[in-house]
């Protein structure tokens, strides 16, 4: 219910843009494909119709005026057929809305010249196509409803202008010619309007669908907490340094973190404090780390630091350190009679039959070897399967 009410307030009501910028552009560049296909349809289903028209000419154009009317009519045509060809260039997607609105401009114009060419006598039987003219523009084209408005209006006034005023048609059969056309205008543009509404206040629903379905993607791969990399997330980043360091042979490093004196500290400042102090720990460790390596929280006060592409083993010893380092400065809101340190397991691999699973519990395994031992240090795995 909030996306759909959402919805029309950030749409203006007449021209139909989104109010964002941005969200205009990323609309502009996500349906181009669609106006792309649809343009280049329309432009050969339009020349053909455009053809069939010529064959009216047998029966109703003098034969003193055909040349004219031919004239007319592969004139108008030049334009869709250089419009056609400008879409397979670079040049259609910036203005496309132009493009498209030429070919209709054309079509009208080429229409009324072809018109303007034929006996009164046998205008009913040419008048019709402007009605269709109308109905391209709105509907089948794919120009945007204000650029089909604007076409239009001009094609109307247009319209009357030549018949009414240089060729004095009669009153009466002007005006009937007018009714259809404005009723066409009527029926088209109204359909123009709230297709294009639909399909934008649809798009913008999409969006936010889709920013939703990002956003709990995320926080299923992602500690509440600290923001960190779950362990779903981490077996994932392991699964891709594994796989990388089987291809290249690159040194990868995981270090498993166990916060020494959390407990302790927990219990004496509660649980909120406590919240505090492990989000102030991942910051710790996100600083102290490339942006190419991950840190996780795997669980309670169990951290992960996965260490890609290692030049040699010296890096993961000057790494380990720095974590150490990083977390022996006093914390925010933590008395200094309450110290927090850290055991760190490390595993480098590349290594015979390694896994994911047994590259972590090689890890764990190694930083419990620290925690039984002096703590507040660290200890590499042994390698050997």
């Amino acid at each position: 219910m909030a996306i759909a009410q959402g919805t029309p307030s950030m749409l203006r009501r007449f021209c139909l843009r989104f109010r964002d910028p941005q969200l205009e552009d990323a609309y502009r560049h996500d349906t181009f494909p669609r106006t792309l296909i649809h343009g280049r349809t329309a432009i050969l289903v339009g020349m053909l119709v455009y053809l069939l028209c010529g064959l009216l000419d047998i029966w109703f154009v003098p034969p003193e005026a055909n040349s004219g009317v031919w004239q007319s009519r592969l004139t108008a045509m030049l334009v869709p057929s250089l419009v056609l060809a400008v879409s397979f260039t670079a040049i259609f997607q910036r203005l496309a809305q132009w493009w498209l609105a030429a070919v209709c401009v054309a079509a009208g114009f080429g229409m009324i010249a072809i018109q303007s060419q034929v006996p009164l006598e046998n205008a009913a039987y040419y008048y019709p196509a402007m009605v269709m003219v109308t109905f391209y523009t709105y509907n089948f084209i794919g120009v945007r409803f204000p650029y089909a408005l604007g076409i239009d209006a001009l094609l109307l006034v247009s319209y009357n202008l030549v018949f009414g005023l240089l060729l004095d048609y009669p009153g009466h059969i002007l005006f009937s010619h007018n009714v259809f056309i404005v009723s066409a205008n009527l029926i088209a543009g109204t359909t123009g309007y709230l297709v294009e509404r639909q399909g934008r206040q649809l798009y913008l629903r999409e969006q936010q669908l889709e920013k939703e379905r990002h956003y709990h993607h995320e926080r299923s791969l992602h500690d509440p907490l600290t923001g960190l990399p779950n362990r779903v997330l981490l077996h994932d980043r392991i699964q891709q340094a594994l796989a990388a360091s089987q291809r290249q042979r690159q040194l990868q490093g995981g270090l498993f973190i166990d916060l020494d004196g959390f407990k302790a500290i927990n219990d004496r400042l509660g649980h909120q404090m406590g919240d505090l102090l492990l989000m102030q720990v991942a910051q710790r460790l996100k600083n102290s780390v490339r942006r190419v390596d991950t840190v996780a929280r795997i669980g309670g006060d169990e951290f992960f630091v996965l260490a890609r592409d290692l030049a040699s083993e010296q890096d993961i010893h000057h790494l380990a350190e720095k974590l150490l380092a990083s977390l022996r400065s006093p914390l925010a809101g933590v008395p200094e009679t309450l110290s927090l340190r850290a055991s760190i397991g490390v595993c480098l691999f590349p290594y015979s039959e390694m896994s994911v699973d047994d590259i972590i519990h090689r890890a764990d395994m190694a930083m419990y070897r620290v925690k039984t031992a002096q703590k507040d240090g660290y200890c590499l795995a042994e390698l050997e399967p």
